[in-house]
């Protein structure tokens, strides 16, 4: 794939993968981007997964043509884009690697050597020449890993973001960018929104014409609607107003009283209800949601004194990623000794921002008169500010 004249994608799709890090489902694969700026000096950026290191370096020549790189930058030392690092210094011994000094580290971890005679630590806002593209190195510790470094190429105005403004996917897939962009942010970069409003604050001082990621498509049209996005889940603003119902359910009267919330508040002109089961659904979609939405509504049994196990895996999600700012609302049964509502708050006690609503339902086994009251008014509550 050609991105300029001077820039070259060289990156390679993954079909073969279904659970990406082990725990994400990847129903269309995923890409590992690399890139090469060919100039008086030839830099390459990033290598990919270890199952794709040989098919990477036998098509690594047909960008070079007949000549050899003199850099290899390395952005991030996660896997799926190191582990082809010694292949590469062994294949081009005159190279030299730049990488932070805890990328270096890191590669001592990995591969038990640091190419001491062969490398560049390279700090925040440090800069290199490649002839007529000048590169200058921005720290961005914490996305994701404390290693991770952008690189912005001041010629043509481009920002190679590492795993910033990733999705899911290979290359290949028809899928919308937004759902799988959003899906992997939060799943995967959710927990440091604090640092990627830092690395987008260094961002907004330069013009930016082209981002490319080390996962997904290399993005050129309408930058501002993503660097938005990435503004507002940073941040963990509501993207979408709306309310989304997260249930569990164990002879299905938790369930009725989800779905029956869920009519109640379109028949109130919700404008957006999405209600998912957490014991099939895809858990991060899920949890995806949750963050998308203003308000949400817990609903869950009791069980083992606490709660049904896929509500506590949920939670816990949201709570590693650092849930807040929204309105949440719960839904509990118990047929003799409830307590799924109070432990569901006190595991959001530490998130931030929170605003429980004032009204609860509380079932015993079977949705009844008073439930279904309790019902009601909770999603008259829930869609204030909603109506038409």
């Amino acid at each position: 794939m050609k991105i300029s004249n001077a820039i070259k994608y060289i990156g390679v799709n993954d079909h073969a993968i279904d659970l990406f890090e082990g725990q994400y489902r990847v129903a269309n694969g995923m890409a590992y981007n690399s890139y090469v700026i060919l100039d008086d000096k030839i830099a390459v950026f990033d290598t990919v997964d270890i199952d794709f290191t040989a098919e990477w370096l036998h098509n690594l020549p047909d960008a070079l043509g007949s000549r050899q790189p003199d850099y290899l930058i390395v952005q991030h030392m996660e896997p799926d884009h190191s582990a082809g690092i010694t292949a590469f210094m062994d294949a081009y011994p005159h190279a030299v690697i730049l990488g932070s000094a805890t990328a270096f580290t890191m590669m001592k971890q990995f591969f038990g050597m640091d190419f001491a005679d062969r490398r560049m630590v390279i700090k925040d806002q440090d800069t290199l020449s490649l002839g007529e593209h000048s590169l200058t190195f921005l720290s961005a510790p914490m996305v994701h890993w404390p290693e991770v470094m952008v690189t912005y190429e001041r010629c043509e105005k481009v920002l190679f973001s590492a795993d910033a403004f990733g999705k899911f996917g290979a290359l290949d897939a028809e899928e919308d960018w937004a759902c799988e962009a959003r899906r992997y942010y939060i799943g995967i970069v959710g927990k440091y929104g604090m640092q990627v409003q830092a690395l987008l604050k260094k961002a907004s001082s330069l013009e930016i014409r082209t981002i490319c990621p080390l996962h997904g498509p290399v993005l050129k049209d309408n930058l501002e609607d993503y660097l938005n996005l990435y503004q507002t889940w940073s941040s963990y603003q509501v993207e979408t107003d709306g309310i989304f119902i997260a249930y569990t359910s164990v002879y299905g009267h938790t369930r009725e009283a989800a779905r029956l919330l869920a009519e109640k508040l379109r028949a109130l002109s919700c404008p957006k209800v999405s209600l998912a089961d957490l014991a099939r659904e895809d858990m991060a979609e899920c949890v995806e949601d949750a963050f998308r939405y203003g308000k949400v509504v817990l609903a869950t049994t009791t069980y083992n004194m606490g709660i049904f196990p896929f509500m506590r895996e949920f939670i816990n999600h949201l709570t590693e990623r650092n849930f807040q700012g929204r309105t949440v609302a719960f839904i509990e049964n118990g047929s003799w000794a409830p307590t799924a509502a109070k432990t569901m708050k006190s595991m959001l006690a530490s998130c931030k921002n929170l605003t429980f609503a004032e009204n609860e339902v509380h079932i015993k086994s079977a949705l009844n008169e008073e439930s279904l009251a309790q019902l009601d008014a909770l999603a008259s509550e829930l869609c204030q500010g909603y109506e038409t």
